[in-house]
């Protein structure tokens, strides 16, 4: 059966890929990176499925803004995954890597048969995301909290060598609850990191139920505000806004760190799994891993 641009089949699963060729990243659509969105969700939800094991809710809410920064913002080389001048990504919320591998997979970083081996021994796919084993992977994350303030290093190194490119950063709103994220945000003020973007999955639920119930966390946009980020809350399904939001911080060359906290809806996508903290860390068995992608492919994407 063709859903997209994926072939399933069960047991064995068969994929035909369509390698990303960049060539003028401004001339990327918000329709191509509509359907990008797509392949995206549709490629983590295949690797989950398949493994058996991982975190599809929070790798679809991210979906869009993976589908933005790797298709369209970041200056990033597939061919030469260590480039010295290409951009960085954290993605310090690591457990939903497989959305990141995906885009890794389409961007042509990591040949397409790896697919079929997100957790196993050896692979460049593991649980959490493995710097020493994955092209494309700046830095290995997984434990909550701690992503920020690699990126902050990374930002301040960038600045201190006068180097242009630009960090990203994916934090998540449970995340949030750390301290440690705030100690990386104050010290992020203090070198005046105008070259660090840090996005925020505020999709309102983590393992343990919903991040109200845990451990509030106020406003999220207020707070990064009071740590000297230029901050701005944006619908992060909406690729025209989050394109639109990424063109006005990049204008601002104001000494301030940027942090765009996004609207998100766990699970998005696939309608079963929106809003559920049930689909947190748990694999789709066949049936419903057969209605994800078809509803995926269908655009229950945003």
């Amino acid at each position: 059966m063709k859903v997209g641009h994926i072939l399933f089949f069960t047991p064995q699963l068969v994929r035909q890929v369509y390698k990303f060729e960049v060539k003028d990243m401004e001339a990327v659509s918000i329709e191509d990176l509509k359907q990008k969105a797509i392949e995206l969700r549709q490629t983590a939800l295949t690797m989950i499925y398949e493994a058996q094991s991982g975190h599809p809710g929070g790798s679809l809410s991210a979906a869009d803004i993976m589908a933005v920064l790797y298709f369209k913002e970041m200056n990033v080389n597939p061919s030469d995954p260590k480039w010295e001048d290409r951009d960085r990504f954290v993605l310090s919320k690591g457990h939903v890597c497989p959305i990141q591998y995906a885009a890794l997979l389409l961007r042509g970083f990591v040949p397409y048969e790896n697919i079929h081996t997100l957790r196993q021994y050896g692979s460049p796919f593991q649980g959490h995301p493995d710097m020493k084993k994955c092209p494309g992977i700046d830095i290995s994350t997984g434990s909550l909290g701690q992503g920020l303030s690699c990126a902050v290093g990374m930002a301040i190194a960038g600045q201190r060598d006068e180097k242009s490119y630009r960090v990203f950063a994916m934090v998540g709103d449970g995340e949030c609850q750390e301290g440690q994220i705030w100690e990386a945000a104050q010290a992020a003020n203090k070198y005046k990191l105008d070259n660090l973007i840090v996005f925020v999955d505020d999709n309102g639920l983590q393992i343990d139920g919903t991040c109200e119930e845990v451990m509030p966390n106020l406003d999220l946009e207020r707070k990064f505000e009071a740590f000297g980020f230029e901050t701005k809350r944006i619908n992060g399904h909406d690729i025209e806004e989050i394109v639109r939001a990424l063109d006005e911080v990049k204008a601002a060359k104001n000494g301030k760190p940027k942090c765009l906290v996004c609207n998100t809806v766990k699970g998005k996508g696939v309608s079963f799994m929106e809003h559920s903290v049930g689909w947190h860390g748990v694999a789709p068995k066949e049936e419903d891993y057969r209605r994800a992608m078809l509803e995926i492919a269908g655009g229950l994407q945003p």
